[in-house]
């Protein structure tokens, strides 16, 4: 998996500085990061009306297709912002060892 992250991440790199015309990615950056967040608002929509729909009729396939491009436009948005998938591994690694309810109040503190 981290294997087509970091391919992932190289790709989005390098397209920051491309031709807005020749890049939906590169036209992404271009548009600032109130257009990425847009579109990362509008993925987490497609995806949670695909999460229903899997639920009811047993198809995951729409709900995989819409997850791939939350993941791909959240990985834009964290680009965009100087940061990358690793950095959001690291945060559910250190978690392993924390109950979700110990992890919850810990940021309360």
């Amino acid at each position: 998996m981290t294997d087509v992250l970091s391919r992932l991440h190289d790709v989005l790199e390098a397209r920051k500085g491309a031709d807005p015309e020749s890049s939906y990615v590169a036209s992404l950056h271009a548009k600032g990061l109130n257009k990425i967040l847009e579109k990362v608002g509008e993925e987490s929509v497609e995806t949670l009306l695909a999460a229903k729909d899997a639920a009811s009729s047993g198809d995951t396939s729409d709900l995989i297709y819409e997850t791939a491009d939350l993941w791909f436009h959240s990985l834009v948005m964290l680009s965009h912002l100087g940061e990358s998938h690793e950095a959001v591994l690291d945060e559910l690694a250190r978690r392993f060892d924390l109950s979700g309810l110990e992890e919850k109040a810990s940021r309360s503190t």
